[in-house]
């Protein structure tokens, strides 16, 4: 069979999924490649993560009973097949580096915030992989995906503890959670090899606290990188900048601000979300011009938001 892969994102991001997909149909024996409307192809998968991104264009130049749409950007999209989900990646697909591997430790996620969608589609925290499953071939670098693995406890512990005795740097680019930063996994935090910043997710003024808590504890042990936070742009726009502007003072600390996105109602994400996330994202900006003062449009400057709140 000839198989045909859609990433609609297109994000430059390998899409974990498609790379299952890819590893089960050459286990099968078939052939697989980027899907292109000039070619006929006996099935198609299709992924995509973002609700935000257009649909794919194309004409299916396909059997019509062999098509499948699945991601968290599809509402009505179907389940991987199990049979896929247990395999690790085809990671040719994207070139990725032969040092690199994408994975999750765990699926779920115990918290219920309004800007997620992880625990309505995947459930409660649990164990997923190993980190030596995901560190295959001899890749030493592994981006893990989990929503909240220090949720995980016990074996979230355990986790951390192989990947510092394995020596394998690693980045959650999903951020953790602040609030289950206790001594121990502070201790634990401090000690691992990290391809990038520590982040945690700071998306109301209560967790103002509990990040402070968090990264004081880290540094406490030793910890002299980066941490960076990830704040969701939800609630009026005066308690959006404050937890913003909050972190300015910390060169230590940077936040990367992102539009609340309503999953069920597909809201329109307002102007001043937009260009407040621009303000805050672009360090060089941040660092050097106060939101009000910040002109993302020729003649408009932000405090005008502020005006007519």
């Amino acid at each position: 069979m000839k198989i045909g892969l859609i990433d609609v994102d297109n994000t430059g991001f390998p899409n974990l999924a498609l790379m299952k997909l890819s590893k089960m149909s050459k286990n099968h024996g078939h052939s697989v490649e980027w899907y292109t409307p000039f070619d006929f192809y006996d099935c198609v998968y299709v992924s995509k993560v973002f609700t935000f991104t257009p649909d794919h264009g194309y004409f299916l130049n396909a059997n019509t009973d062999a098509y499948f749409s699945a991601g968290t950007g599809y509402k009505d999209g179907c389940v991987m097949p199990e049979d896929a989900e247990i395999l690790q990646p085809d990671y040719s697909i994207y070139n990725v580096p032969k040092d690199v591997a994408y994975g999750f430790l765990t699926r779920g996620c115990p918290n219920h915030c309004k800007w997620c969608i992880v625990p309505k589609k995947e459930g409660g925290i649990r164990p997923y992989n190993d980190i030596e499953e995901i560190a295959i071939e001899g890749r030493k670098k592994i981006i893990l995906m989990d929503n909240n693995i220090l949720g995980a406890g016990n074996y979230a512990r355990e986790q951390l503890v192989k990947i510092i005795k394995k020596g394998y740097r690693v980045d959650f680019n999903q951020a953790l959670d602040a609030r289950l930063v206790d001594d121990d996994f502070a201790e634990l935090l401090a000690q691992i090899k990290w391809l990038s910043v520590i982040r945690f997710g700071c998306d109301t003024w209560s967790q103002i606290e509990s990040c402070e808590k968090a990264i004081a504890k880290i540094r406490k042990f030793g910890y002299k990188g980066r941490f960076m936070l990830y704040t969701i742009l939800y609630g009026d726009i005066y308690d959006c900048l404050l937890r913003i502007k909050y972190w300015r003072v910390d060169k230590g600390v940077s936040c990367f601000a992102q539009p609340f996105r309503d999953f069920e109602n597909n809201n329109v994400i307002p102007q001043w979300q937009k260009d407040m996330a621009r303000w805050c994202n672009i360090v060089s900006i941040f660092r050097t011009v106060d939101f009000e003062n910040y002109e993302p449009r020729k003649g408009f400057f932000c405090k005008k938001y502020l005006e007519i709140q």
